[in-house]
């Protein structure tokens, strides 16, 4: 696997730190938290509703996977799981993709704020490119989550 399509983005392997059958994991570009990834259906398809009912149970089953590792990587207490489907819901991205996010008391003065930050972390221009993560930052933190998921 040298690549895989996320929407209108092609992600490098060594960005990619899971792969199901039918769902794969990535590290974000621009973390809304320290540890927040994102997990997807294989099948390019824009809204949960065209998923089929085993790609379904396949993303949740990785995403609680994904999970139980970002929390416990990340010295987290508990995690925010949200999808954004269409556009006025903020999904930015035409794929079905869920976010992980493990959280930590005070990480936001309101806990709900991660909602507003959310629909907001990607929609800085392109060109901010201070605000974008390397791909040397994101492989190396994908390298650390695969190495977690292959010790029992």
């Amino acid at each position: 696997m040298a690549t895989v399509r996320f929407g209108q983005h092609l992600i490098k392997a060594s960005c990619v730190f899971l792969r199901t059958e039918l769902s794969f994991a990535l590290v974000n570009r621009k973390p809304v938290v320290p540890g927040h990834v994102l997990v997807c259906p294989l099948r390019p398809v824009e809204r949960f509703r065209e998923l089929c009912p085993e790609e379904v149970a396949d993303l949740f089953s990785a995403t609680q996977r994904v999970a139980n590792l970002v929390e416990k990587h990340f010295d987290a207490s508990s995690v925010t799981i949200a999808i954004q489907d269409g556009p006025e819901a903020g999904q930015t991205v035409k794929h079905v993709h869920v976010h992980v996010l493990p959280r930590k008391m005070g990480d936001f003065e309101r806990n709900d704020s991660v909602y507003n930050e959310l629909q907001q972390h990607d929609r800085q221009e392109e060109g901010a490119a201070s605000l974008w993560r390397t791909e040397e930052d994101m492989a190396a933190e994908a390298s650390d989550l695969r190495r977690q998921l292959q010790t029992p």
